[in-house]
């Protein structure tokens, strides 16, 4: 939160435990990396250790201290070092010696993949074993962090195996005494409670020991509770459902940040296209994208790479290198940066065993970024605690009965989703799972946007509500659609409104009862990001920011110290599942509320044209892949 986090994490493997240390901590330095994540112990140790069921690597040269060097060269150049474990597997003699400790499928055997047997989160292994693994750890090395891989009960192995879940004595009789019933053949609401409610007790048994051994070192895995930082991954997978989320990193960034803003979000930039192929990079224009977004929402600068620095595809690392050297000549620019945004985007929390759209969401977090709107995304509600100012909240499938206090205060909420609201906007009439219609806009004057328009495609949910006042947006059932003759002459209106606004205390909800984001993350209708666009101009009138950039122009806002920072990334070279060089744009405008007096940019440095006024008006020169305005 003090310096700035260039990180960069070489997932070691067995075969890399002689590595030369030295070597290692000179090509850090050389890329100007101040932190590394590297494997120490669990699977496989990198030191010589001597706790039971603790093995080394059996490529760990006889009386070599590998994970020793590496701290004490690092520490040389003022590297930091994050040790890794993996406490998620171990080899079959443990499992031997203490079978009780292993996850346990639905007919009692044990998961084994590549010879490793999986432990159980609730099992003595984790909660008694790993604690003397650690111990040893903490007590003879000087290490800066600690990071937790795997953490918890793995439903798929690194195949996609589905190997279900747990049902080992222990996950069987806690399930049982929490539940007063069995284990589920598939994970239901209070299944998900139980697994979080179990990580997170041995998390906090994690933290409590590194806090007594080594109370300045960070603690971190992919879970909030207990950790001082929050991990994430921006990473790809061949099979995974398109279209691709070019905003990965400023998605996991920018929830991390602003969700838990007493910690740093450090979300790892993974150069590997999927578990079978680690030594074949994703497109270099995408490792360059998810460092700038990663850094543009005050987060770690982060790269990845498995083994060492001698990478048989070069690509990603090439391209990490130069970004990294660029943000540490500029790195008083890269610490202590906080969101200025005055628009807030509700994420979706994980504690409350229900699952949430991540369509829906996305086509939020799009509509927003291609309407160049500053926001930052919250999955809990603590700002309203904080006293964060926000004029606007977007909600998607989650709309706690808490925004009901933030609405009656004054201010603005827009909810995109079928889901009933938490607190009352309309009286719900019925939810029909998939309709497959559209919506009648019936006020042209309301909905500038859409002046070409009176039919918008629906395809999905769609909840029926009652309203008194004359309906803006009415529902169109479905009608025939074929043959040609025939498509729609049954055509027929209805009365039921496809919007509600309701007026509360001093402000006011708009709610659209259908997936209107989520159908815009799927098919980018002109209509739909025309009708959030109407909408958004209607609870915002004076936007906080405008801009005449392309949509595909990523904007950020942020403020550090007496500083303002408006960072803007280069989208322009993605299409589809490519990633390209983006095309330079030139003379771009920036319009911001507030009076600086004067203003500059640095990855083309120069000094900017300024008009301060009640809103301060700047004109970028040129943007290439990333740029940063630095108002004062």
């Amino acid at each position: 939160m003090k310096e700035p986090i260039r990180w960069v994490q070489t997932n070691l493997r067995q075969v890399d435990a002689g590595l030369d240390a030295k070597l290692l901590a000179g090509q850090l330095a050389d890329m100007r990396a101040n932190v590394l994540l590297q494997g120490m112990g669990g699977i496989a140790a990198y030191y010589p250790t001597k706790v039971q069921f603790h093995y080394p690597s059996p490529q760990l040269p006889p009386g070599k201290d590998m994970f020793g060097d590496v701290v004490r060269e690092a520490h040389a150049r003022k590297i930091r070092v994050v040790g890794r474990y993996d406490l998620s597997k171990t080899q079959k003699a443990v499992f031997d010696a203490h079978p009780e400790w292993f996850f346990r499928q639905r007919n009692g055997e044990p998961v084994i993949y590549n010879g490793l047997y999986s432990t159980c989160i609730n099992g003595g292994y984790y909660r008694d074993q790993a604690m003397k693994i650690l111990a040893e750890g903490l007590e003879n090395y000087d290490v800066d962090g600690l990071f937790f891989n795997m953490f918890g009960n793995q439903s798929r192995d690194y195949s996609g195996r589905n190997v279900g879940l747990c049902h080992c004595d222990n996950c069987r009789r806690l399930y049982r005494e929490r539940f007063h019933k069995e284990i589920p053949e598939t994970p239901d609401a209070d299944y998900r409670k139980f697994m979080f409610q179990s990580s997170r007790e041995v998390a906090a048994a994690i933290g409590t020991l590194i806090r007594a051994k080594r109370p300045k070192a960070g603690y971190f895995n992919y879970i909030q509770e207990y950790t001082d930082g929050i991990m994430s991954e921006s990473n790809t997978a061949v099979a995974r459902p398109l279209p691709l989320w070019p905003y990965s990193a400023s998605d996991r960034v920018n929830r991390a940040r602003n969700s838990q803003p007493s910690k740093m979000s450090v979300n790892l930039n993974m150069q590997f296209v999927d578990f079978w192929w680690r030594f074949a990079t994703v497109p270099r224009q995408e490792i360059a994208l998810r460092c700038w977004q990663n850094i543009a929402h005050g987060g770690a600068l982060t790269f990845e790479m498995n083994g060492t620095f001698d990478q048989q595809d070069r690509q990603a690392l090439e391209t990490a290198k130069p970004i990294f050297r660029w943000v540490a000549q500029n790195e008083q620019y890269y610490a202590g940066q906080k969101s200025a945004a005055r628009v807030l985007l509700l994420g979706t929390p994980s504690d409350t065993g229900r699952t949430y759209s991540e369509e829906s969401y996305r086509g939020a977090f799009r509509l927003l970024t291609e309407e160049h709107v500053p926001f930052a995304v919250s999955d809990n509600m603590d700002w309203l605690s904080r006293g964060d100012a926000f004029d606007l909240v977007v909600a998607t499938d989650w709309t706690p009965a808490a925004l009901q206090k933030y609405v009656e205060g004054g201010g603005q909420v827009i909810i995109l989703s079928a889901n009933r609201p938490e607190f009352e906007v309309a009286p719900i009439v019925r939810t029909s799972n998939d309709v497959k219609g559209y919506i009648r806009v019936r006020d042209r004057v309301m909905f500038p946007s859409l002046k070409e328009t009176t039919l918008m495609m629906l395809n999905g949910p769609f909840t029926e509500v009652g309203s008194s006042s004359r309906p803006l947006l009415t529902l169109v059932p479905p009608s025939m659609i074929g043959p040609p003759e025939f498509v729609h002459i049954d055509m027929n209106d209805t009365d039921t409104p496809a919007m509600v606004t309701k007026n509360m205390g001093k402000g006011s909800v708009r709610w659209l009862p259908w997936n209107v984001a989520a159908l815009y993350h799927r098919h980018s209708l002109p209509a739909h990001a025309g009708l959030f666009r109407d909408l958004l101009n209607r609870a915002l009138p004076q936007r906080q920011l405008t801009t005449n950039a392309h949509p595909l122009v990523e904007v950020s806002l942020m403020r550090q110290g007496g500083r303002t920072l408006i960072h803007l990334i280069n989208l322009s070279g993605h299409s589809q599942t490519g990633y390209f060089a983006p095309v330079p744009m030139t003379n771009i405008e920036v319009s911001l509320a507030g009076r600086y007096a004067k203003a500059r940019t640095l990855r083309t440095p120069a000094a900017v044209k300024i008009n301060p006024a009640a809103r301060t008006t700047v004109v970028v020169p040129r943007l290439n892949d990333y740029e940063v305005v630095v108002l004062e």
